[in-house]
């Protein structure tokens, strides 16, 4: 499968996976899984044909691990990013003293005035390295990462998760704990 294919595909099942299964005709179970021969089927009988292989490598090649498979191989969903009701059951984790937040210059005003907010998401996406960061920023332009003081967020008793794929989520992250750049 060349570039190109992939990146729709894995765009394809991020709409699906994330915020709109019945766009397809499944339905995400409470922790939002989905049987991938049901994926599969529904998937080819909606105009959008992805085979085994293709779904497998999408999964394995991923840079950003945006999907994770069962422990059996026979259930796939999204590791975070949900605008759907699902509980992930990810367990709370400390922090480190600091984590980044990629976004643009245009939000940096309401951030200074209201903080990280999850918005439709289930929760606020944060980084453990500028370059990740750097990289969410730069999807809408020239990035501004932001430097969230999670530690003393978490010592003021915030509670953080992290995701099957290394992104640490949190509620809410008020402006006090953000450090804003010069943008």
């Amino acid at each position: 499968m060349d570039d190109r294919t992939r990146t729709a595909v894995s765009k394809f099942l991020s709409f699906v996976l994330r915020h709109h299964p019945a766009a397809v005709g499944v339905t995400l179970d409470q922790s939002g899984w989905v049987d991938v021969e049901s994926l599969l089927s529904q998937c080819q009988a909606h105009g959008r044909p992805i085979t085994r292989a293709m779904l497998d490598e999408v999964v394995a090649t991923s840079p950003k691990r945006r999907f994770a498979f069962s422990e059996d191989g026979t259930q796939i969903r999204a590791s975070q990013g949900h605008t759907v009701a699902v509980d992930l059951g990810y367990e709370e984790h400390q922090p480190p003293e600091v984590l980044f937040h990629g976004t643009f210059a245009s939000a940096v005003p309401g951030i200074r005035a209201r903080g990280l907010m999850k918005m439709r998401r289930h929760h606020v996406h944060l980084s453990s390295d500028l370059e990740t960061a750097t990289l969410v920023g730069s999807r809408r332009g020239r990035p501004i990462v932001l430097r969230v003081q999670a530690g003393r967020m978490h010592s003021d008793g915030r509670v953080f998760y992290m995701s099957a794929n290394g992104v640490w989520l949190t509620e809410h992250v008020p402006p006090e704990y953000i450090e804003f750049s010069d943008e």
